[in-house]
């Protein structure tokens, strides 16, 4: 089993080390490698304008009783110490410590019966993360080029781009904890030339930057321009001697390595001293909050798909003292920055384009532990979704009266990967080829409809 190596971009020292070799096709190609092969022809259902997805990833996976899903009328060892307080939904409660969301209700949708069979973080995020159960998975079955892709991964080998910008970028953090890294972060078996761009940092930091986007001191745009020059005169010599095949297929991959230097779109969306200190603040001073600005400020540069994890691997895996922690430390962070997200993208007329989703791997127990905790639980637990055609203020299914299972129609991660793939513009019987040449349905869910037409169930 092939684990996933973490790789951010271009590295200071792989450009170093390309140098003007790079530029002639030995460097930065290797370093890229595959990257810029063809991938198959775009595919865009008819009539339809792709959307931009910004995932706001819960790892470890935040209780639904406690947030989105409250129980005011059951037991004590159920419903939990929180409060619930009204929305601008009418009849629709969420948790004291979300005021501002609960102030925005009528911004998006969330469903309470997504559902899934698995207990394990690590199996449950690539569920989440690509539409699909992980191919043989077994608990803490970790992150294998046998996967399944992430959205963004398929994205990038369906519609394939020579822009300079990632399909994919996920940020602040690389879900990995000792020698577990989770799976459902890339490419799987479509190779790591579609892996989206992982960047980790604090983006609240004074300091922070994206090596990857940082060229060689001493060297900056124009002088690289007028190594492009150099290069397209090479090249135009080089065609008269080389074969005609090589030679495009040459071009096109120091195109990209081009592209992705000297793409300023990608360099600045990552300055985010560019914003006003009230923008920065609305967000919250956290690196949560500035992670989310960030993939803002990447949709709005071009890059159709951010993944956010808030937090650290498994930072929402509350197994004892669940209540003091959601109030003190989860809730109000994620409440700020995710509310303010809303604000931002409509303000800006980008709501309607962009879906934001907001969801864990799974839930947490109806019953309260002996630790004061929630464990892991599958069966049910809850999803946020705005923008993209969304119809917001809805509340879509209903949990039984301990939040245990659905009591109306469940939707399960396959289809919320059909949903993302609709908005994305791939039709659903789009196939690939796995590792071993067979051909697969990239998903198999159905999307979920009353997202966008109202009819909640």
């Amino acid at each position: 089993m092939q684990n996933h190596q973490h790789r951010a971009g271009v590295t200071r020292r792989e450009l170093i080390q390309a140098g003007y070799s790079g530029l002639l096709g030995v460097g930065l190609t290797s370093v890229l490698g595959r990257r810029a092969q063809a991938a198959p022809a775009s595919h865009t259902e008819a009539g339809r304008s792709p959307k931009s997805i910004i995932i706001v990833f819960l790892t470890g996976a935040c209780s639904h009783h406690d947030t989105f899903d409250m129980k005011p009328d059951a037991p004590a060892e159920i419903r939990g110490e929180f409060r619930p307080i009204a929305t601008t939904v009418p009849g629709y409660s969420i948790c004291e410590h979300l005021p501002l969301l609960a102030a925005r209700a009528g911004k998006y949708a969330v469903i309470r019966t997504l559902s899934h069979e698995d207990n394990n973080h690590l199996m449950s995020t690539h569920h989440v993360l690509t539409g699909q159960k992980q191919p043989g998975g077994f608990f803490d079955k970790v992150a294998s080029r046998d996967d399944w892709p992430c959205y963004s991964s398929a994205l990038s080998f369906l519609r394939r781009r020579d822009d300079g910008l990632p399909s994919g970028v996920n940020l602040p953090t690389f879900l990995r904890e000792g020698p577990l890294t989770w799976p459902g972060q890339h490419a799987g078996f479509l190779g790591q030339s579609y892996d989206p761009w992982q960047i980790t940092g604090d983006p609240n930091k004074p300091d922070f930057r994206v090596d990857a986007l940082t060229l060689v001191q001493g060297m900056d745009v124009h002088h690289l321009g007028q190594r492009k020059l150099l290069l397209e005169e090479l090249n135009r010599k080089q065609e008269q001697f080389a074969e005609v095949a090589q030679s495009l297929r040459l071009q096109k991959d120091q195109q990209l390595a081009l592209n992705l230097l000297t793409s300023s779109r990608l360099g600045q969306a990552f300055e985010l001293h560019r914003e006003s200190d009230g923008v920065r603040d609305a967000y919250g001073r956290t690196t949560q909050g500035q992670s989310l600005l960030a993939a803002r400020r990447l949709v709005e540069a071009g890059v159709p798909i951010v993944q956010v994890n808030m937090g650290r691997v498994q930072n929402w895996d509350h197994h004892g003292g669940i209540f003091p922690t959601l109030k003190q430390r989860m809730l109000p962070a994620l409440d700020q920055c995710v509310s303010a997200l809303l604000d931002d993208l409509e303000s800006r007329g980008m709501l309607q384009e962009t879906l934001v989703m907001m969801l864990g791997e799974f839930g947490r127990t109806p019953k309260i532990n002996k630790d004061a905790g929630r464990d892991h639980w599958g069966p049910c637990f809850f999803g946020l979704f705005a923008g993209a055609g969304v119809q917001g203020g809805q509340v879509i299914g209903r949990s039984d009266v301990t939040g245990s299972y659905p009591a109306t129609r469940g939707f399960s991660p396959d289809d919320v990967g059909a949903t993302v793939y609709h908005l994305l513009g791939l039709p659903a019987e789009v196939e690939v080829e796995d590792r071993l040449g067979r051909r697969v349905l990239l998903n198999r869910g159905d999307v979920i409809e009353s997202l966008f037409n109202g009819t909640s169930v």
